[in-house]
């Protein structure tokens, strides 16, 4: 699978639909979700493929970028941070990139989005508890360029990340 590292910026991109996934490259994902430790046959016999056929397509898949790291299915409660929050950011917007960088130095931040809006930035994440949830938010509102910031807790999340729904839908194209 994919050695992309999620401390690297990732823009927002058009797919040429040389690089889109195809309804067979869906099936195949499918069968990954499903069982994802599954081997190159085991994949073969589940998206009626051949063995080389899926070889060559999770290749193609990984150097494109379409399949992302392995990081996303680690919960970090499992890591002992139980609490997840998102941190909105508003920026000094000459200092965007400088800001990135120190909030990917953060090991407890796990996503930032860029967004448009009064908000500059949708920063996600994680701590050990309350206290460690207010030095995280301390240190995100004291990096250089950083104007402000709104923390809100998740309670509870209702819909985990999720992609198979889609998968499905271009699977049946």
């Amino acid at each position: 699978m994919p050695n992309h590292s999620s401390s690297q910026p990732r823009k927002v991109r058009t797919v040429p639909s040389s690089e889109r996934i195809d309804p067979t490259d869906a099936r195949l994902l499918l069968a990954l979700t499903a069982h994802p430790r599954a081997t190159t046959v085991a994949l073969a016999e589940a998206s009626g493929l051949s063995r080389n056929t899926v070889q060559a397509r999770l290749a193609s898949l990984d150097r494109t970028g379409a399949v992302d790291s392995f990081e996303r299915r680690v919960d970090p409660a499992a890591l002992g941070y139980p609490l997840t929050a998102f941190v909105t950011t508003q920026v000094a917007q000459r200092r965007l990139d400088e800001v990135g960088q120190e909030l990917a130095a953060i090991p407890e931040v796990l996503q930032v989005h860029g967004l448009t809006g009064d908000t500059d930035l949708l920063v996600h994440v994680v701590a050990t508890d309350a206290e460690d949830l207010y030095r995280v938010a301390s240190q995100i509102l004291g990096i250089p360029g950083v104007e402000r910031t709104s923390t809100a807790l998740v309670m509870r999340q209702l819909v985990g990340y999720r992609i198979a729904p889609l998968l499905r839908r271009s699977a049946a194209r």
